[in-house]
């Protein structure tokens, strides 16, 4: 019976070291992302100070030779009264997300305002009609006139320059399997963007790449 108790107890915290070590490589790949992001300065300072949420997809990949389905995993950070949130893990699915042409695979950023905000934290959203626009570059940011309608801004970066992407009718879903492994069973993916889970140790580099490229101040309620 020790024998047995002995051999799950190892199975499970190879499992879980396995896991761990798979969130860390996603983390890792998604602060190189904002890192490269902001240096390219091609999206507006004034949007990503005024995000809420910011999700990043490190490797975009055209799934299938017939249909042309698209997906993804990565994480997401939301602005809390003390700083931005451990990061939760999703998986972004869907036929017309803009991929370069030729490009098997690309990085794609996601800003929300509030209400996008509140739709991710509702959990399975569907981006349809309405719900997202290709986001602004440079530094022309979003007019005082037009205001920042749409939930979700968002970005691509197949070849190192960062575009408004077209990801109208995809699909954002929480990574439940990967949030449970890391924070444990009783972690949800609203509790961990609402900032009542610690970050890792293994979240640190892509929250300061976070930071770095949209600084720590809460954003405004009124957008």
């Amino acid at each position: 019976m020790k024998k047995v108790f002995a051999l799950v107890l190892f199975v499970t915290m190879f499992c879980w070291l396995a896991w761990a070590a798979d969130a860390a490589k996603e983390l890792d790949a998604a602060a190189h992302v904002l890192q490269t992001m902001t240096s390219s300065k091609k999206i507006p300072a004034s949007v990503l100070k005024d995000a809420r949420c910011i999700a990043v997809i490190p490797k975009m990949t055209k799934a299938g030779l017939i249909i042309g389905g698209k997906h993804g995993d990565g994480a997401v950070s939301c602005r809390t009264a003390s700083g931005w949130s451990a990061p939760a893990f999703i998986s972004m699915t869907g036929g017309s997300v803009g991929l370069e042409a030729g490009a098997e695979h690309e990085s794609i950023v996601l800003l929300m305002n509030q209400k996008g905000e509140q739709e991710l934290k509702n959990g399975h959203w569907d981006l349809k009609a309405g719900a997202s626009a290709a986001g602004p570059n440079g530094e022309s940011g979003v007019s005082e006139q037009t205001g920042w309608k749409a939930p979700v801004l968002s970005y691509s970066n197949g070849k190192g320059v960062f575009a408004g992407a077209d990801i109208g009718g995809s699909k954002i879903d929480p990574d439940k399997d990967t949030i449970h492994n890391l924070y444990g069973e009783t972690a949800t993916f609203q509790s961990v963007l609402s900032g009542q889970v610690k970050a890792p140790a293994a979240a640190q580099q892509f929250l300061s790449a976070l930071r770095h490229a949209a600084g720590t101040e809460r954003a405004s309620a009124a957008h």
